[in-house]
């Protein structure tokens, strides 16, 4: 099973910080099959036939990474064949995918009449452009013999739905995807350098990137410590015994390579370490500075160098000195070490990574029920039918798949891409991949045929260059293909009791005369047929019918056969991704039909829909069909569906469908909607039945009821109340309606003076005469003489509409009181513009509360959060609960919402110890990074994430509101350092709900702050405002108050403050 941080460290986000910082990603690959002379009988040999399809379906598969959000539209992407059919090694396949980027970055230039003129001169100033980037190369390899079924989707491709269950409406998490998400977080190492990250196809290393140190100017080879039987079929890396070295990783320079060592190798370069292990070579090289500087111009200033390379398929890394002497014997090798030998490599040995290979199909089973048995979804994008009607095991993975009832699938076994009919029967342990029973053709056949693929079996299908049918393919899980006739097998049986059950002769499978060339590989086993004539012959063939039936025998050797070889050169890519495409979105379109005629709308619809638009015009005319649900959608009970969601699945359907004019109306039904569903759910001790209103006002009138006490006689009065500002430690989030309307809510958040003062306050005086007279702190003012003209909707850019909407939920102007007299209101906040603590919302608190104080209303705490919370919605803003609280309430408080109608709010104040008070002063630093964003922004993003059911969304609101509880539990036990994990993985958490949480100037402050710290987070939405740097004691927080001073690439300011503790 995965450990802990293991887990963790496949949850890093997906929404992918990647496509911020990494500007290109190429996968080099090798095509599948090499150029022959040879002609084939399948009729759709091609002298070199793989490259361009093949390459187009790794296009389509970044595309499709491209569609989902996991690489952003402004990454270039390129998929890298080796060049001319050559089976070339890692080392040169390398330099010319660097070259190949440059001559795109060219291309792209000369797309934009921006290339040079001078054109000798153009590689090297192309060179340069690419020296400054971030690439992510993956080397995809080529065919994949020991994993078959996966060489038509290319193995780095091949599904793997670890935390699948977090987002059951976007397509099944392939292993790419995995990748990508573990190869972003190494982008932090790179700093502000461009440089390269290298990796490998076929693993998963689970480890947590984010923490990796690169040395400057060097390349460095990520290592895992490993048993010696295990390195002796892989490389091992040799390291210098001096270096840095912590509990968690260690960097020592590399004196020495071994490929597939013995023990005498290993003990002879003192490769075994001191617990008895070595060092395995992880295949994930990262270059920057120098040493990728030198690289990038070794690739694009010698074209022929590198062909000649090609051609020779000699080539060694230049960086490790030990090789230097071998390399300058090999041709090139001089200029190898010339290039690049003045930079070194070193070895980063990750202790905690997790080595997941994907080298053979019992190997992908294994990760998939053992090593992440916990972290697999089981079930995804997928249609499967009721229990009392087939016979499916709570193991098996079904993976954007259609079962029909009747159809039996045994435990652990992978059904992906496939549509099973009924009479199938799938053993345990077996692999199903792109099987689609025909449906509609010679029923009277179907009905009576039956097929049972037995246990430990791998059955998928390919279409064929050329030609209509697709060919059936299968084998054991364990069958080896690259192994010779003599130890050999075929779907689990020796060779020779293959070919004597069934009664034929090698001969039938093999033409070449030497058994050394005989395997599973090259044998012409495959029959094409029509389809179910294919099934019947896969039955006799895996020893399941009686195998010396002459009638199939006979059928089987006239047929025209394929054998793995051929069929990997003749596969029809193109035709394959459109049938993968059409099949994924037939399924979405299923589960959208179903959740609009029978659910609640409780799918993410908008993602569903992103699958049926890979049908193009077919998918935009079955999302029209979807509208016309809408009307009835919109009429249900709103107390079992609340409007906002109907109206926002009518707008995201309306402008897939292209009427963009229609769909902005419904965005707007969709914030009017939710400002009813918060007015309706803040009602509270009402004496009369208010429940069919959806005003506002109906909320406004009975809550923000006064008694007319500034009436008939004019009586002068003054309010003044300052408010303290709130940093909120986690549970941000689930306060926000109509989150909090629906979902319950937890925030841990602290009440703070800053620089000894309240820093949020109002002045309410009543004035002769009539009329409003309103001043800011930043010189603004507004006369209002006929109060009647203070009505909705307010302008965005009046800087007034906080005071106007407080007037209108305090219900001031609809009464009698303004008939005679007057009022005057002064506001201000001392604290800088954007700064993410709850500024607006504190403010709206003190200009409600004193309103009521003036007017002799109910100004409880609980009344004003009730009323700040209508006005948010009203002014657009969409804020929740927290802030207010935050600021209205002393001390540090943990808040829970429960939904309903009331809305009901529980405040419980932490009964805070003094030396918790403390140390936690001493402790935390309260720092302005000086970066501004409106938090309103980001909120109408997340808001909208959350009506359409965003998956990953829900999941991350519902931990912070765990860890809330967790932090409240750590605080009350005086464990501070506890506090910083928790702060930690929040402000992970809130960047993989918003990549714009956070910025390069926020990334480069916290870094240079973790020496110091245990944990540290953005207060309320990120991507800017004020940070939270919880040392790690007393003295860590002196010595990081005087380094941030003394810094001149931070300048911020370091705020003094005190929890807020009176009443």
């Amino acid at each position: 099973m995965l450990s802990h941080h293991q887990s963790n460290t496949l949850k890093k986000p997906s929404q992918s910080r990647f496509g911020l910082y990494i500007t290109e990603i190429v996968v080099s690959f090798k095509v599948i099959g090499k150029t022959s002379g040879q002609g084939s009988d399948v009729g759709c040999n091609r002298a070199y036939g793989g490259e361009p399809e093949q390459a187009q379906l790794y296009e389509w598969q970044l595309k499709r990474a491209k569609r989902m959000g996991r690489i952003a539209d402004s990454t270039i992407t390129l998929a890298v064949p080796d060049p001319h059919g050559q089976r070339i090694g890692s080392g040169a396949a390398t330099l010319h995918a660097i070259l190949e980027l440059a001559k795109r970055y060219q291309q792209l230039a000369l797309d934009s009449q921006c290339a040079s003129s001078q054109r000798k001169e153009s590689s090297l100033s192309f060179a340069d452009l690419i020296a400054k980037k971030h690439i992510l190369l993956l080397h995809a390899g080529g065919d994949s013999k020991r994993v078959p079924w996966a060489n038509p989707m290319g193995k780095v491709f091949l599904p793997l739905p670890y935390l699948a269950a977090d987002d059951q409406d976007q397509p099944v998490p392939l292993l790419f995807d995995h990748i990508l998400a573990i190869a972003s977080w190494a982008r932090q190492a790179f700093e502000n350098e461009g440089g390269m990250l290298t990796m490998t196809g076929d693993v998963l290393p689970c480890f947590d990137a984010s923490t990796m140190v690169l040395p400057k100017d060097a390349s460095c080879i990520v290592t895992v410590p490993i048993t010696l039987d295990i390195a002796s079929n892989h490389g091992v890396i040799v390291a210098a015994k001096s270096g840095i070295s912590n509990d968690t990783y260690s960097i020592n320079l590399v004196e020495n390579l071994l490929q597939k060592p013995c023990l005498d190798e290993l003990v002879r370069h003192q490769a075994i370490l001191e617990d008895g292990r070595t060092l395995l070579d992880t295949g994930i090289i990262a270059v920057r500075g120098q040493a990728w500087l030198n690289l990038v111009k070794l690739a694009c200033s010698s074209q022929s160098m590198i062909s000649e390379l090609l051609e020779r398929k000699k080539e060694a890394t230049a960086w490790v000195p030990a090789k230097h002497k071998w390399l300058r014997s090999r041709p090139l090798g001089d200029d190898l070490v010339n290039r690049l030998g003045e930079q070194e490599m070193f070895s980063y040995c990750a202790c905690d990574l997790l080595f997941l290979h994907f080298g053979t199909s019992s190997e992908v089973l294994d990760h998939m029920s053992e090593t992440g048995a916990g972290l697999v979804g089981r079930r995804h994008l997928c249609s499967i039918p009721a229990t009392d009607v087939s016979d499916i095991a709570a193991s098996a993975i079904i993976l954007s798949s259609k079962i029909e009832p009747g159809v039996s699938i045994g435990d652990d076994s992978l059904i992906y891409d496939s549509s099973i009919s009924s009479g199938i029967q799938i053993g345990s342990q077996s692999i199903v991949v792109g099987v689609n029973v025909p449906a509609g053709s010679d029923m009277t056949e179907k009905v009576s045929f039956r097929f049972m693929l037995p246990d430990r079996h791998c059955f998928w299908e390919v279409p064929l260059v050329e030609r209509t049918e697709r060919v059936i393919v299968y084998c054991g899980l364990h069958d080896n293909p690259k192994i010779p006739l003599s130890n050999g097998t075929f779907c689990g049986k020796p060779w020779r009791k293959v070919l004597d059950d069934l009664g034929i002769q090698d001969t039938d499978l093999w033409t070449s005369e030497k058994s050394q060339d005989k395997c599973l590989w090259n044998a012409k086993i495959f029959p094409i047929l029509p389809y179910f004539e294919m099934l019947t012959l896969a039955s006799w063939l895996m020893g399941l019918d009686n195998q010396r039936n002459e009638t199939l025998g006979s059928s089987w050797k006239r047929s025209q056969r394929i054998s793995l070889e051929e069929l990997h050169r003749s596969i029809n890519f193109p035709h394959m991704c459109l049938g993968s495409s059409n099949h994924q979105a037939d399924l979405a379109a299923g589960i959208v039909n179903a959740c609009l005629n029978f659910g609640l709308l409780g799918r993410n619809l908008n993602q569903l829909c992103q699958e049926i638009l890979q049908k193009e015009s077919a998918g935009i005319e079955v999302w029209k069909g979807f509208l016309s649900h809408c009307p009835k959608l919109q009429a249900q009970n709103s107390a079992i569906l609340p409007k906002s969601r109907a109206y926002q699945v009518h707008a995201d359907l309306l402008r897939a469908c292209g009427n963009e004019e229609m769909a902005l109306e419904a965005e707007q039904k969709v914030w009017a909607a939710i400002a009813d569903e918060t007015a309706s759910a803040v009602k509270y001790g009402l004496k009369e039945n208010l429940a069919g209103s959806s005003s506002w006002f109906s909320t406004a009138a009975n809550l923000g009821n006064t008694n007319g006490c500034c009436g008939e006689s004019f009586h002068h009065r003054t309010v003044k109340i300052e408010l303290p500002v709130r940093v909120d430690f986690v549970g941000g989030w689930s306060d926000t309606p109509p989150w909090s309307l629906e979902r319950a809510g937890c925030v841990l958040n602290m009440a703070i003076t800053l620089e000894n003062s309240l820093p949020i306050g109002t002045v309410i005086e009543t004035e002769k005469g009539t009329g409003i007279f309103i001043t800011d702190d930043i010189g603004n003012q507004l006369s209002i003489e006929d109060v009647s003209s203070v009505v909705l909707p307010f302008e965005i850019s009046d800087p007034f509409r906080l005071v106007k909407s407080a007037l209108l939920v305090t219900n001031v102007i609809h009464e009698k009181i303004l008939q005679s007299v007057g009022l005057r209101i002064r506001t201000w906040a001392n604290v800088p513009r954007g700064s993410g603590l709850g500024t607006s919302s504190i403010l709206a608190a003190a200009i409600v509360k004193g309103l009521l104080r003036i007017t002799d209303g109910d100004e409880s705490n609980e009344n004003v959060t009730r009323l700040v919370l209508v006005l948010e919605q009203l002014m657009g803003t969409g804020g929740g609960w927290q802030d207010q609280i935050g600021g209205l309430y002393a001390g540090i408080k943990f808040t829970a919402s429960f939904p309903g109608i009331p809305l009901r709010l529980q405040v419980i104040p932490l009964l805070a110890c003094p030396q918790l008070i403390k140390e936690l002063q001493q402790r935390l630093l309260v720092v302005f990074t000086g970066q501004v964003r409106l938090a309103h922004q980001v909120l109408h993003k997340v808001v909208t994430r959350y009506l359409r059911r965003d998956n990953l969304l829900v999941s991350i609101i519902k931990r912070l509101t765990e860890l809330a509880k967790i932090a409240r539990e750590a605080l009350m036990n005086c464990d501070i350092d506890a506090l910083g994990g928790i702060m930690l993985e929040a402000w992970r958490l809130h960047q993989e709900l918003d990549p714009f949480s956070s910025n390069e100037f926020v990334d480069k402050l916290f870094t240079f702050c973790d020496r110091y710290c245990c944990g540290h987070k953005l207060v309320g939405a990120g991507g800017g405002g004020f940070a939270l740097l919880l040392a790690k004691s007393a003295e860590s927080a002196e010595e990081l108050r005087h380094s941030l001073a003394n810094n001149s690439d931070f300048d911020v300011k370091i705020y003094g403050w005190r929890i807020f503790l009176e009443n």
